[in-house]
């Protein structure tokens, strides 16, 4: 069956973790393309601050939900259902991050990244595909390029979104088989210029630091709302197609480039001011809610042309063939 999704601006969009980075990037365009928003997140004082910037009046609605907690999410979907009678793409994007030694962070925080990122994406999804089962529309989780390589230092992390793949996989492939008319795409991001170091609590002995290629939050914003509107089952951003396959084919290879070049950078040897984050609880004093970019030091890069090949597979490899035909005629002229 081929699946046949809204544009944006016939759409009503659910996004989790809307209040900084990817989340609130994917609200901005959203709006801007005439979607209806609805904003979720922990934090009611900046999802208030961020409706109210978003100037979109009755197009834009806030409701504050722990996604970990299945009875507060599925009241928020009760909500958006109320107000805008429904909606057609939710977006799992809500997540939470701990850095230390697998065995210098407590259980505790081991397990609130769990309940965040993974269980707040399987009652998200959940949720959902309960509602879109008659009405059609798309489901999309972040994953990211941890879903297959995981990190040292980011053991719960790494985790979760390999959690979130499997969790992503079977719930396309049951929907699929019982011929709803629900898209399901797994978004892959690298690191990405984000708050989410500031939101992360820390146990290492310095900040962390994102190894690069860094992305702009807008080039993972754009490659969610394009598979809001045209079915996907992955999307990769940047080089993570690549890293993935050198972890699935050279494994060895792969511990190599982690031990010699990674780990060394996720230490950056600067200090942290803020170890504490917002694992456990949302303040908006910390810092970051209310931003989509972070503070990343780098060259942040504003463009991912694996992601936009793989969105115009067809428009690409007429572009090669052209570049090629016209390389091949002036080779012949010499």
């Amino acid at each position: 069956m081929r699946l046949r999704l809204k544009p944006l601006n016939e759409q009503v969009i659910v996004i989790t973790g809307a209040s900084s980075g990817i989340g609130l990037a994917t609200a901005r365009m959203a709006v801007a393309a005439g979607a209806r928003v609805a904003l979720v997140s922990r934090n009611e004082e900046a999802l208030s601050e961020i409706e109210q910037q978003l100037g979109a009046g009755e197009r834009v609605m806030h409701v504050t939900a722990d996604v970990g907690e299945r009875d507060q999410l599925q009241q928020a979907a009760d909500q958006i259902i109320e107000r805008f009678g429904g909606f057609d793409t939710w977006i799992n994007n809500a997540g939470a991050s701990v850095w230390g030694r697998l065995s210098e962070v407590s259980d505790e925080d081991h397990q609130r990244v769990m309940q965040t990122n993974f269980w707040g994406t399987f009652y998200g999804s959940s949720i959902a595909a309960a509602h879109l089962r008659e009405r059609g529309g798309s489901i999309i989780n972040l994953g990211s390029l941890e879903s297959v390589v995981a990190l040292p230092f980011h053991a719960s992390y790494s985790a979760s979104k390999h959690a979130v793949k499997a969790l992503t996989d079977v719930l396309r492939l049951e929907l699929e088989r019982d011929g709803l008319p629900v898209s399901v795409t797994l978004v892959r991001p690298v690191a990405t210029d984000t708050p989410f170091m500031d939101h992360s609590k820390n146990e290492l002995e310095s900040a962390p630091n994102f190894p690069p290629p860094v992305y702009a939050p807008e080039v993972v914003a754009q490659a969610i709302l394009h598979a809001a509107e045209h079915p996907q089952r992955d999307v990769y951003i940047g080089n993570g197609k690549l890293l993935s396959r050198i972890e699935q084919n050279v494994p060895r290879l792969a511990d190599w480039l982690r031990r010699r070049f990674i780990a060394p950078t996720i230490i950056s040897g600067q200090p942290d001011d803020n170890r504490q984050g917002q694992l456990h609880e949302a303040d908006s004093s910390q810092g970051g809610a209310g931003h989509a970019h972070g503070a990343y030091p780098g060259m942040v890069l504003q463009h991912s042309l694996y992601t936009r090949a793989s969105q115009h597979p067809v428009a690409t490899t007429a572009a090669l063939a052209l570049g090629a035909l016209t390389v091949f005629s002036l080779l012949r002229r010499r």
